[in-house]
Formats: structure tokens, sequence, C-alpha cells
């Protein structure tokens, strides 16, 4: 740990020099060095990597098109941050970074882990959200590719896999803990919930916190649910909440449905508290999106851009600069996977000539030993499943903004 942080304290000093770098420059084999928000997708190589230094080629599939472009391209971008603080820093970890679209769709994404396959991935970031990371982990399972996604949540994702690691909270406990902190701030006792059927993630979170919330003296007195191709009508289920008094809506989901339902719901004269998980992380760089609806609206993340601790302003600083706008937990997640990764090659003593199997068997040991201290928590720890410890903290949406509660 001596070592990760001497690291971090070493990165501040040029971090100055890494926010203002924005336009792209070629490196010898012709790669972009940055992975700008436009084109994330773009091949990140230090361009004058220091004598004796490993670099290990670092690739991961999201959505940098579509609906949920705005999780993708966050978590590109986060990577991208720590990739250039790394690769300025000089030591002897650096990256080739390589991210690839798959459109939030899992067949996409199978084909876009297949081009990284071919460019030489050695160590993967899996997928940026659950469904397509569920398919792409089954290709690095098989492959021996080591993963660790940022965001893809759903235990689905890690199951039967002793290769796939997440960062993120798993959505079981982002539903036990969202019926935690709702009775222990004393939100509400009557509760609606509206759930999306066809999707890991939302059913994951759902499960749980239906099955936590009657030992919490929550009761659940709207559960309604939708699924693709009925999700941007939601006046039954808002009805259905508001006749029945409840007090508070959950949302399990992410913000393209719950952005329509609070438009809805504000047209129907109900207003309740809203309270979302990470998925709802980002609604307030939704195209379109009058941010005055989102007013109030809590939920758990693992990260908040307001905190004052000094990583997380020089992560925001740096963000800002390079990209123009606060980043979200997709984002600081991202960014934390890849410090990991430097920590754990480092302390593996990998070398960037081992094969993808090799580094494989180095990561698991690392990754079920280590302690990991990131922007998205202290202290973090992963079991042999590959399930991450650490806590959500809860936020609120104020005047446009993200405001820490805890």
């Amino acid at each position: 740990m001596k070592k990760a942080l001497s690291l971090m304290l070493a990165l501040v000093m040029v971090l100055a020099l890494v926010a203002c770098g924005g336009g792209n420059s070629s490196t010898d084999n012709g790669s972009s060095t940055t992975a700008e928000t436009t084109n994330p997708a773009d091949t990140t190589a230090p361009a004058e990597a220091p004598a004796g230094a490993q670099v290990f080629k670092l690739g991961g599939t999201g959505p940098l098109t579509g609906g949920a472009a705005i999780y993708g391209q966050a978590a590109a971008n986060g990577a991208q941050i720590a990739v250039d603080e790394i690769n300025a820093a000089g030591g002897n970890i650096q990256f080739d970074l390589k991210y690839e679209d798959d459109a939030h769709d899992a067949e996409k994404a199978v084909n876009a882990y297949n081009n990284l396959k071919d460019w030489g991935m050695q160590v993967s970031l899996g997928s940026v959200t659950s469904t397509p990371c569920v398919a792409t982990g089954a290709e690095t399972y098989a492959d021996r590719i080591f993963a660790l996604t940022p965001s893809a949540s759903s235990t689905a994702v890690i199951e039967g896999k002793d290769n796939m690691f997440q960062v993120c909270f798993t959505d079981p406990n982002q539903g036990s803990a969202s019926a935690q902190y709702i009775a222990d701030k004393g939100l509400a006792t009557k509760v609606a919930v509206i759930w999306k059927n066809d999707d890991v993630y939302s059913k994951g979170i759902y499960d749980t916190f239906k099955a936590a919330a009657p030992g919490l003296g929550i009761e659940i007195v709207s559960d309604t649910t939708f699924q693709d191709g009925n999700d941007t009508n939601f006046t039954v289920q808002i009805a259905d909440a508001q006749s029945k008094g409840a007090e508070l809506v959950f949302l399990p989901m992410y913000y393209q449905p719950a952005s329509l339902i609070f438009s809805q719901a504000k047209a129907a004269g109900y207003e309740p508290i809203w309270f979302g998980v990470d998925g709802m992380d980002g609604i307030l760089t939704l195209e379109g999106f009058d941010t005055s609806l989102a007013e109030g609206v809590i939920l758990l993340t693992p990260f908040s851009a307001d905190a004052d601790d000094a990583r997380t302003q020089n992560f925001v600083a740096a963000y800002q600069a390079k990209y123009g706008e606060i980043p979200n937990q997709f984002a600081a997640d991202a960014y934390d996977c890849v410090y990991a990764y430097a920590q754990a090659l480092e302390a593996a003593g990998a070398t960037s000539d081992m094969s993808a199997q090799q580094l494989c068997d180095l990561m698991i040991e690392q990754f079920t030993t280590m302690t990991f201290d990131g922007i998205t928590g202290e202290g973090m720890t992963w079991d042999a499943t590959g399930a991450v410890a650490k806590s959500p903290k809860g936020m609120v949406i104020q005047n446009g903004a993200y405001v820490g509660l805890d």
C-alpha cells in the first residue's frame, strides 16, 4: 500500500499538466494518445514509455453511442484520466487503453470484445452495463482474460467466473442498502416500487429490496413493472403509487425511463420522494432533460463529486478540464479500475510479455488478497466471487447538482 500511496502522491504533481492536454497526438504506431468524448474508443498508449516500463493492453466495451451512452462515455473518460495520469507519472506500469462501442447490446458487445481480443488485449475492463457484461464475461472466462468491470453490478456478471471482478457494489447490496437507508433516515414507511422486469440489473435490486423492506418497517404499497416495448408511458404505474398513498417511490432502473417517470408524475400532480440507485447517475446530463424535474431525487452511489478529499477534488478538476463536465460515479469507478490494475500488476511483478492467461492467474491472486484505496471507497477488498466490499453513499440532487448526504 505504501507503493500505491507513493504513486498517488506523485500523480498529484503531474495532474495539472495532464488535465490541460486535450488534443489528439500521434504515437509511433499511429494510435491516439487521448480518447475524447467524441471518440473515446481511440487507442491510448504512452507516447514515450520509460525505459524498462511494462506497457499493458487494457480494453473494455461500453455504450459509447445510443440511449445509454452517458454511462459508456463516462467510464471511458474516467479510465482515460487514470491512464493519462499513470503514463505521465513515468512509473514501471503503463497502459495502452482501447474502448469499443457495444451500444448496450449483448451481441454487439461480444463483437466488440472480439475486436479487442484481436487487438491483443491482455487485461479487461469488461463491459459497462450488466446485460452486455454477462455476455462478454462468458468470453473472458473461456479465454482466461482477467476482467474488472467498473459498473456492471448484476451478480449474473460474476457468477461461476473466477476471473470476473467488479468495482461497483452488486445489485443485491444496492437493494438491501437502499431499504436500510430509507429506514435509517426515516424517509418513508409506505413505498412504491417501479422496476423493469426484463433487465437483470433492475430485477436484482428489486428482489433484495423487496426481501429487506418488511423487516425494516417499510410497506410496499404499490409494486408495478414494465419492460422493453412499454417503457415510455408510465401513467398506470404512477397512478397506482399515487392512489395507494406511497410517500416514496423506489426506482431501481437506469436514468432514461426515470426521466419520463418524473415528467409524467409532475403532469399528474404527484410529488413523492424519489429514490434511485447508481443507474440514476447521469440523468443531469441527459440531453433535453429538464433537470428541475429531478430536484430532490435521492440516490445511492459510491462516489460524490463534491467530496472534499484531495484525490476526489483532483479527479474532478482533471475531468472538468478535459471533458467540460462533472464526472459521475461511472467515470469514478472506471478511474478506480485502472488504478487498482496498476497496483495489482506492480505488486505481482507482472511483465507485458506475459500471456493473458498468465496475467489472469496473477490478477486473481492479487485481487483476492489486496486492499485498495480509491475515490469510490477506501479499504476495498474482493472475495473469491469477484464481488467488492465497500459502502454506498447517499446523494441528493439540489439546484441541478449532486450533493452528498453522508
